[in-house]
């Protein structure tokens, strides 16, 4: 019997609906604020102060994330690849990129290694392998 297969974006919901959002909306009102005062003439250095913190706020906010998930990347990788070399006996192919190892982190055991064969020889994408699986292995750790 085949599973069924969910492909979904998870959420965090600290990072996507609280911080995220609300340094948004902190940077929105200090631009309001700063466009007011530079109109009245009267914007001081705490206005423009008030301007960039918010920004920096929002640059480290995005680049904290993107750090994360490429922390996830190299995880996964290096568990797929140990996974790859515990059922064959061998390393992966070289030619298979990060995004193919972590779309192929959710075929089950039975068919990884020829998937991975598959996707390397014929340099599938991320939709191609996804569609290729027959197995699904859920993946409830990634975020």
């Amino acid at each position: 019997m085949e599973q069924p297969k969910k492909f979904s974006i998870r959420f965090d919901w600290q990072y996507h609906f609280l911080a995220l959002p609300l340094a948004l909306i902190v940077w929105i009102a200090s631009i309001v604020h700063l466009v007011g005062q530079l109109r009245a003439g009267e914007a001081s250095l705490v206005d423009w102060i008030l301007f960039g913190l918010p920004f920096v706020l929002l640059l480290a906010l995005t680049r904290i994330r993107v750090y994360a998930t490429k922390t996830q990347d190299r995880i996964v990788r290096v568990e797929e690849n140990f996974r790859y070399y515990r059922l064959t006996g061998r390393e992966p192919d070289r030619r298979l990129r990060v995004e193919q190892i972590i779309a192929l982190r959710n075929a089950g055991d039975t068919e990884f290694p020829g998937l991975c064969a598959r996707a390397a020889e014929q340099n599938w994408d991320v939709k191609k392998i996804r569609e290729e699986i027959k197995h699904f292995r859920p993946d409830t750790m990634r975020i």
